[in-house]
């Protein structure tokens, strides 16, 4: 199996608030390979955005957002970038 074949890591940071989300967000990112996937289950639109905003900035590709169940919770599907 390579690493684009790879399941993605899971992180579940409901219960966590900001700056912590994205904090965790990265070190997350930063365990993985070049080119992983990581799912991130978050809480709250601040959240959502400022690790969005965050992940996205440091080059990484945000994949897919979704909702889940409207309660406020979300999961962002997260690509680490490629190597320069």
């Amino acid at each position: 199996m390579n690493e684009s074949d790879a399941p993605p890591l899971l992180l579940d940071i409901t219960s966590e608030t900001c700056p912590m989300t994205f904090v965790r967000t990265r070190l997350a990112l930063d365990g993985l390979p070049a080119g992983g996937l990581l799912r991130v289950t978050l809480c709250g639109e601040e959240p959502l955005k400022n690790v969005t905003r965050s992940t996205q900035s440091l080059g990484h590709t945000v994949l897919a957002t979704e909702e889940e169940t409207g309660d406020g919770r979300y999961i962002l599907t997260i690509r680490k970038k490629e190597e320069a």
